[in-house]
Order: C-alpha cells, then sequence, then structure tokens
C-alpha cells in the first residue's frame, strides 16, 4: 500500500525527517503518533506527493513517487484535513461540498450531475446528517463539519483514506461521534492512515503505529507491540501508564512524571 525508505527531509541546515522507513501493507490501517512538529504531517504530505524528501524513495498504491504522474495517484486517496476544510466554501449547501469530493473540486461551478447528488445524500444518510444536507456548511458545527469531510472524501470510492488530526478542536461528545465514523470504515475496502498526538483516538480499526519524535521513529509495528510504556516515555518524555479496553488504549500520567 504504502512503502517509505530512508526518508531524509532538511531544511534550513535542519533535519525535519531523518532517515525514516515504514512499509503499509494491504489490510493494514496505520495510526501515525507522537508529538506536536515531531514529522508527522510530513510524512503525509510525502504519502500525498505534495512534498518530496531530500533523499529517499516513496512509493503508493504501486506508484513510485518522480516515475509516475502524481495527480493520478491522488484520485485514489482521500485526504482530510483542517487546511482543507477552510479552503471550502462555507456558504454552499452540504450535501454540494460533499458532491466536490467525487471531482476533487472545492466548488462546483457547473450543473451536478444527478448521480453525484445521489451519492452525496446516500453518505450523509449514512452518516445521520442528511437532515442537513441542504444547509450551509458554515452552519455547523465543527464535528458535523468534520464528519462532512470524511463523506466527501469517501467520494470518489478511494483506495487510500489519510487523515490529518480530524478530531482536532473537537469536545468529547462530536470526538467520540466521529470515531465511531471512524470506525464503521471496516466495512469498506479501504487503507486507512490516520495522524494524531491523542492515543485515546486509537479505535479497534486501526492495527498499526507509528511512533515519531524529532523526525525519527521511536517504534513501528503491530499496536500492541509498539504502544508501551517505554515507547510511550521515550516518544513524549513522560511517565505514563498505559491501559487497553476492548482494543483501545488509554494512557494515565503519572503524578509528578
Amino acid at each position: 500500500m504504502i512503502s517509505m525508505r530512508h526518508l531524509t527531509l532538511i531544511r534550513d541546515e535542519r533535519y525535519i525527517l531523518d532517515d525514516v522507513s515504514l512499509e503499509m501493507s494491504p489490510g493494514q490501517n496505520w495510526v501515525i503518533l507522537g508529538r506536536n512538529g515531531s514529522g508527522k504531517t510530513t510524512l503525509l504530505e510525502m504519502m500525498t506527493g505534495y512534498m518530496f524528501p531530500s533523499s529517499g524513495r516513496v512509493e503508493v498504491l504501486g506508484n513510485v513517487y518522480g516515475q509516475c504522474d502524481v495527480r493520478e495517484v491522488r484520485k485514489q486517496i482521500g485526504y482530510i484535513s483542517q487546511s482543507l476544510l477552510e479552503k471550502l466554501a462555507f456558504v454552499d449547501a452540504v450535501w454540494e461540498v460533499v458532491a466536490t469530493g467525487a471531482y476533487a473540486f472545492l466548488r462546483f461551478y457547473q450543473d451536478i450531475p444527478e448521480e453525484v447528488r445521489r451519492q452525496s445524500y446516500q453518505l450523509l444518510e449514512e452518516m445521520n446528517l442528511a437532515h442537513l444536507a441542504e444547509q450551509p456548511l458554515g452552519t455547523l458545527s465543527q464535528g458535523e463539519r468534520k464528519k462532512v469531510m470524511l463523506a466527501r472524501s469517501l467520494m470518489a470510492e478511494p483506495r487510500l483514506l489519510i487523515m490529518d488530526e480530524p478530531c482536532a478542536g473537537l469536545d468529547l461528545y462530536e470526538r467520540e461521534n466521529m470515531l465511531l465514523e471512524i470506525e464503521r470504515l471496516r466495512q469498506r475496502d479501504i487503507g486507512v492512515v490516520y495522524v494524531t498526538h491523542h492515543i485515546e483516538e486509537i479505535v479497534p480499526l486501526f492495527t498499526h503505529v507509528a511512533l515519531i519524535k524529532n523526525g525519527r521513529l521511536t517504534g513501528a509495528g503491530l499496536k500492541e507491540e509498539v504502544l508501551t510504556n517505554e515507547l510511550i516515555k521515550q516518544t513524549y518524555d513522560i511517565e505514563a501508564q498505559l491501559a487497553w479496553d476492548s482494543g483501545r488504549p488509554w494512557i494515565k500520567v503519572n503524578s509528578g512524571g
């Protein structure tokens, strides 16, 4: 699905990524976990071909970047980020915003095919947002907007879905509702890569975790093997205890740790 080998990125003599290698196979769903500024989003931008390493090799869905048309590869990738949300037209109806995902448009300037409209409504129905379909995007809560982004990303039936901190800024209720929709992705034939710095967002859908600190991996593999107290301390510089509940990890920071 994704192969990243010996990636290094240097900016102003500073290492943003330092010899990072990751192999993400079909059937695996990954979380990239680390502190702010650790290099998580940079890895996502390399997966989507919006940034290229100073050295190293990136292969996505069988395509080697630098030897293919990245624009064609992106048609097979769904993407969710706060920066993308901010580029959408908040005055447009929710169903129309979702429909733009079929063509990777930010906004429609021509008639929208009826089958695309129906698909948009169907996705909104699945996410319990059909009652908001005709409302302007700007009238929705932050959590509802994030779910609209998820629906939009699925319009083109991508093989790979990449999410950059989709639960950022959400309250507990909205976060759990968003995570419920993400967990439901197991019903689809799609690989998922999810960036966060919150361990409790690792729902059972996710099989593997990569921990990153200061541009270097501190661990990568099956989540049960990587999410250990020692590796969490190594990654976050904090003493904590990890507990598992129904395939989901929770963290308790040690007092004075």
